[in-house]
């Protein structure tokens, strides 16, 4: 084979793959801040925060005092908030426990029919919240894949560039991959 002919091959190939890099690299980004920016909407325009008193907070939750939540963290913590204080509802029963407890009664247990629909209002807010932080952990996950694949886009343009370089530098007689005599 050609020196002149592998050059180019791998060259124009590079480039390809810098550009494909580039364009990966592009979307995850817009992937990410799309992500980002509607979890911080969709949570602003809610108006949750923590209670400003760090002492009725559960210690491992006391750095959030009196912070509105609008990212994905924020909104994990107050899941948890959520969590701590549905755990003391009905001694730590679940709204499908409770639910199947206040059926079988009769429908008649009005103090089960309030700690279901407290269990039913606390455990869906939990699970809205953590969809926020999971949407925005996958953007997080979008946004440093994109920088990597901006980064190789890079590099690999830049090898594309040595490779062109050594291209213009070949000549017309050299061999690659010539058996040894």
């Amino acid at each position: 084979m050609r020196r002149r002919s592998l050059d180019q091959i791998l060259s124009v190939t590079g480039l390809v793959l810098a550009v494909v890099l580039a364009v990966g690299g592009v979307l995850l980004m817009w992937g990410g801040n799309f992500a980002h920016s509607t979890v911080t909407n969709e949570l602003t325009g809610q108006k949750i925060s923590f209670s400003a008193d760090p002492a009725s907070l559960p210690p491992e939750l006391a750095q959030y005092a009196g912070m509105a939540v609008t990212d994905g963290t924020g909104a994990k913590a107050y899941s948890d908030l959520i969590g701590v204080h549905v755990a003391g509802v009905a001694d730590g029963k679940t709204y499908s426990e409770v639910s199947e407890e206040w059926i079988a009664g009769g429908r008649t247990d009005d103090a089960l029919a309030g700690a279901r629909t407290t269990l039913f209002m606390g455990e869906t807010l939990r699970g809205m919240l953590l969809n926020a932080y999971a949407f925005w952990t996958i953007g997080t996950v979008a946004l440093v894949a994109a920088w990597v694949l901006l980064g190789l886009s890079v590099v690999m343009f830049i090898l594309t560039i040595m490779g062109f370089a050594h291209l213009r530098r070949t000549t017309e007689a050299d061999a690659v991959f010539v058996p040894a005599a």
